[in-house]
């Protein structure tokens, strides 16, 4: 076996996969490859379940997106937006769709808004410049304050005549009256800036709101009015609506 391994020196290695040489000279060692491939994992794929896909997502028309008429009401697009996002709520894009659809509509409704107030504007100051010369003379002495501003005085004149009423059974309105009365003339002095005028303003339509009271009251059935209720607080009631749109209205 000595000679045998003598005379052919080269060892043949099975764990190693190449030949080793005892006198140095050896052949190429040939590497092993091993090929490794990483597992899949099913996070990878993508996956979504059971959710399910709005089928309108890619629909431009925002009334065919929802499912809507062109002519439906703005209650019939809330319906509609809160149905689709409760079946597909889960699924984000399709969220996103329904939402884009809905703020379309909703902006849509509001130019429309806009436009039908300020057509409103229009056609009132066309009728306006197309009215009789004394209507325009009449109206040129008519504005309209802020919101706010005949709020407050409906809140003042309101309040005298809740007063008058409460204090009807005591004593007469004479005391309310001339409240309402300095009221007034100070309102119109500061829109005015002319305490001569605003006197003439507030004393004018404390007259003709009496005198009107004096000619309405009588009409009232009797079985509407309280006992305690006299002639002169009913007219009395009758100046306070006067004495508020002369104050409010008039320049």
């Amino acid at each position: 076996m000595t000679a045998n391994l003598l005379s052919n020196p080269t060892l043949s290695s099975s764990f190693l996969g190449h030949q080793l040489s005892a006198r140095g000279k050896s052949k190429r060692i040939t590497p092993c490859s091993f090929n490794f491939r990483s597992p899949k994992c099913a996070v990878d794929t993508p996956y979504e379940g059971n959710i399910s896909k709005f089928p309108r997502v890619n629909v431009w028309d925002p009334y065919k997106r929802l499912g809507i008429t062109t002519d439906a009401s703005e209650e019939e697009v809330w319906s509609a937006r809160n149905f689709l996002l409760s079946q597909y709520a889960g699924h984000e894009r399709s969220a996103e769709s329904i939402e884009a659809a809905f703020e379309k509509l909703l902006m849509s409704s509001f130019r429309n808004r806009k436009k039908t107030k300020i057509n409103l504007k229009t056609r009132l100051k066309k009728k306006v410049e197309e009215s009789p010369p004394w209507v325009k003379n009449l109206l040129s002495f008519v504005e309209v304050p802020p919101p706010v501003i005949i709020l407050r005085r409906l809140f003042l004149f309101a309040f005298m005549a809740c007063w008058s009423v409460m204090n009807s059974a005591e004593a007469g309105p004479a005391f309310q009256v001339a409240l309402s009365l300095a009221a007034c003339i100070y309102f119109l002095n500061d829109k005015t800036k002319s305490l001569p005028r605003a006197a003439i303003i507030g004393f004018g339509a404390l007259v003709v709101g009496w005198i009107c009271g004096s000619f309405l009251v009588p009409l009232i059935p009797s079985f509407l009015l309280q006992p305690t209720w006299t002639l002169e607080l009913l007219t009395s009631l009758v100046a306070y609506a006067f004495m508020f749109l002369g104050c409010t209205f008039l320049k």
